[in-house]
């Protein structure tokens, strides 16, 4: 899924994806959304690719780039 990052806190961890999809739902980001991406940090109106967990959380974010290209591990 592909989305902009509406608001996310360095300190806490906690942040907002908005999808890109008609409805523009919004997702909060999984405690462990950065593990093992290249993002340290996130800035209000980033795009990325993320996918959902269980409980209906963005995680595994990444770079539209990675998916694009189809960069191996990604």
């Amino acid at each position: 899924m592909q989305g902009v990052v509406k608001s996310y806190d360095p300190a806490s961890g906690d942040g907002i994806v908005v999808a890109d999809t008609a409805d523009l739902p919004e997702f909060d980001l999984a405690g462990d959304a950065l593990e093992g991406s290249i993002f340290r940090m996130l800035r209000q109106g980033q795009r990325v690719v993320f996918d959902l967990d269980a409980e209906g959380r963005a995680t595994k974010l990444r770079m539209g780039s990675e998916v694009d290209m189809e960069t191996p591990g990604h």
